[in-house]
């Protein structure tokens, strides 16, 4: 019998599972022991097999914690068939969006999820595929809310005479080739010196056609053929940063 096809409610085959316990500090006198000594219990009367207990003393506002991080890398390698927790605000507290991304993340590698105190968040048992139903939905509002507020926002932007996106840097282009060509300098100095990215300044370098009398290439040879109006017209290879 295959994990995915696992039928929850049976002992035939014991069910691999990691238990995920988290704290926010270690101050108050607050540890993991009294979840953990619960979901062991539970894990010990339904038949399921521990294979790895993941433990947080951090913070639930952020999924930047080293077991919570590692659950989901075994998950990935499905080193288990399920991760229990003790309450879905010890897996979490990033937010319903966040929250529910998770264990859609977890479900999309065959993993099952269970939090031991709430069995409405359970994708095991009969409610299961409506808490999948449910976390789809939820995220489809939320990328709706977003899109609209960034539209609203832009269009806010639009009427106020404000030009959404980077501000753009006014720099001389001739400047760029006569920092380059005459004066040796290299791409990252020329950057610094004209206050622009690296690429900027090697975009302008290509593009610009004209420079002063006199430029040559990096070797010494004249660059330059006779124009109007005392420039020189040139043409530019391509020239990697270095």
């Amino acid at each position: 019998m295959s994990r995915r096809e696992h039928n929850w409610t049976s002992s035939e085959v014991p069910i691999q599972t990691a238990i995920y316990a988290r704290v926010s500090t270690r101050d108050k006198g607050q540890d993991t022991n009294n979840q953990l000594v619960q979901l062991r219990d539970y894990c010990s009367r339904r038949g399921f097999h521990v294979v790895g207990e993941y433990i947080d003393q951090a913070s639930g506002k952020t999924s930047d914690r080293e077991a919570f991080k590692r659950l989901f890398e075994d998950a990935s390698r499905r080193v288990f068939d399920i991760v229990l927790v003790w309450a879905l605000d010890r897996f979490t507290r990033e937010g319903v969006l966040e929250t529910f991304e998770h264990v859609r993340r977890l479900t999309k590698y065959g993993i099952a999820f269970e939090s031991y105190t709430e069995q409405h968040f359970r994708t095991t048992g009969p409610a299961g595929e409506l808490m999948l139903a449910v976390a789809a939905w939820i995220a489809k509002q939320e990328r709706i809310r977003i899109s609209d507020r960034t539209k609203a926002g832009l269009e806010r932007a639009r009427r106020q005479g404000k030009v959404p996106g980077r501000p753009k840097r006014v720099f001389r282009r001739d400047e760029v080739v006569r920092l380059r060509d005459m004066e040796r300098m290299s791409w990252r100095a020329i950057a610094a010196s004209l206050d622009i990215p690296v690429m900027t300044a090697v975009d302008a370098y290509r593009r610009t056609e004209t420079v002063c009398a006199g430029a040559t290439n990096r070797d010494g040879s004249d660059r330059t053929s006779s124009a109007p109006n005392g420039t020189y017209a040139i043409g530019r290879e391509r020239t990697d940063p270095d």
